[in-house]
């Protein structure tokens, strides 16, 4: 019954990462035009949350020490609900950028502290990261698909629909608190960050790669096949098949190190997947083929990262500093990659670089596998 209990709050806490960010996309024409802004302006609302993953992770680490890591993650829910929840009252860009960088700071924190949690409850199952990866999937698809239902719901009201999602933060929240009355501070696992560079600077490099990479297919692969001739609806369509196939994969394949090891031919895998996806749709291969592969390739890399600093940690504390400064570094250097691919599309008229680009970027991933299975050893 305790498994079940410690399962739940991972996949509810879990759920809560994506949905103020995945929740404004759909709704930012609508936005933009109540607010007066420009698509600058308006961009803003999804990027600072993804920056602040990155610049305010490391606050995973001294707020977990000071307090527990049950107790850091409840303050993390009641961040992204005041966050979520203040969505209703906003008026103009001002307000609603606030509400981002809030959120951004929640879920910022939350992240590393997911692993310390998984770390600390079940030390021998790393398969528990299944539930991690697959519920902020799952919580990124719904809050996406379901924004524009609760906007016509809610009379066209942009403010209720996305403050709607400030629920899941209660529920994560009622969740934690039996655990945060007796939970034991961290203070005897203090970790000094200087000694966990070198062993993190690996995982910094791959994980910086594979978030650029996923964030330019989120951002361009529904443009890219619109500009090839796709209506806007079936573009639609593809990337919701880009996340679906995620959903499983995501589940899966954490399973699938647990039971047969070998994480690095899993990365590769993986890795592989997506270079061949790349490759088939800019080659010519069905759009729809192409993005599945896509899919597989994302699907499995991002919960493939999440498990490194869990395998490699020996206690709840260091398994939250390695993944704090691995997605320290990671997000903001990530963050990136979509404003680079856009670039290079202004700079040069098309999409042949761009993607070429991509190309590089998946061929050295895959090269920074190695420079992972070096320092492991």
């Amino acid at each position: 019954m305790k498994k079940l209990y410690l399962i739940l709050i991972i996949i509810f806490v879990s759920l809560n990462l994506r949905p103020a960010i995945t929740s404004v996309g759909p709704l930012l024409g609508q936005i933009q035009a109540d607010l007066h802004i420009s698509a600058g302006s308006a961009s803003l609302i999804t990027t600072l949350p993804v920056l602040c993953m990155g610049l305010f992770s490391l606050l995973a680490i001294k707020i977990s020490q000071r307090f527990s890591v049950e107790k850091a993650l409840f303050i993390a829910m009641l961040l992204l609900f005041v966050a979520t929840l203040a969505r209703f009252f906003v008026d103009s860009l001002t307000s609603l950028l606030l509400t981002a960088l809030i959120a951004g700071i929640g879920i910022g924190i939350v992240g590393p502290l997911i692993a310390g949690f998984i770390k600390k409850h079940f030390p021998e199952n790393n398969g528990m990261m299944s539930f991690y990866s697959v519920s902020m999937v799952v919580g990124a698809a719904v809050a996406s698909s379901f924004t524009i239902p609760l906007f016509t719901a809610f009379n066209d009201s942009w403010q209720m629909s996305l403050s709607f999602w400030s629920l899941l933060a209660v529920i994560a929240a009622l969740l934690l608190l039996p655990l945060i009355k007796n939970s034991p501070t961290n203070k005897n696992q203090l970790v000094k960050l200087s000694s966990l560079w070198r062993q993190a600077f690996p995982m910094i490099l791959f994980f910086s790669f594979m978030a650029a990479i996923f964030y330019i297919l989120t951002a361009w692969l529904s443009p890219y096949v619109q500009a090839t001739g796709m209506s806007r609806y079936h573009s639609g369509l593809l990337l919701a098949v880009f996340t679906g196939v995620q959903i499983p994969v995501s589940f899966l394949i954490p399973l699938l190190v647990t039971r047969f090891g070998k994480q690095y031919l899993w990365l590769i895998f993986c890795g592989i997947a997506e270079l061949l996806g790349v490759l088939f749709l800019i080659g010519g291969l069905s759009p729809w083929f192409s993005t599945i592969i896509l899919g597989i390739g994302a699907g499995g890399l991002f919960p493939l990262a999440l498990l490194l600093p869990m395998t490699r940690a020996q206690t709840s504390q260091e398994a939250i500093s390695l993944s704090a400064l691995m997605q320290f570094g990671g997000f903001i250097i990530g963050a990136c990659g979509p404003l680079l691919f856009g670039l290079m599309i202004d700079y040069f008229g098309n999409f042949s670089l761009a993607w070429g680009m991509v190309v590089i970027l998946i061929v050295t991933m895959l090269a920074s596998v190695i420079k992972l299975v070096r320092a492991s050893y």
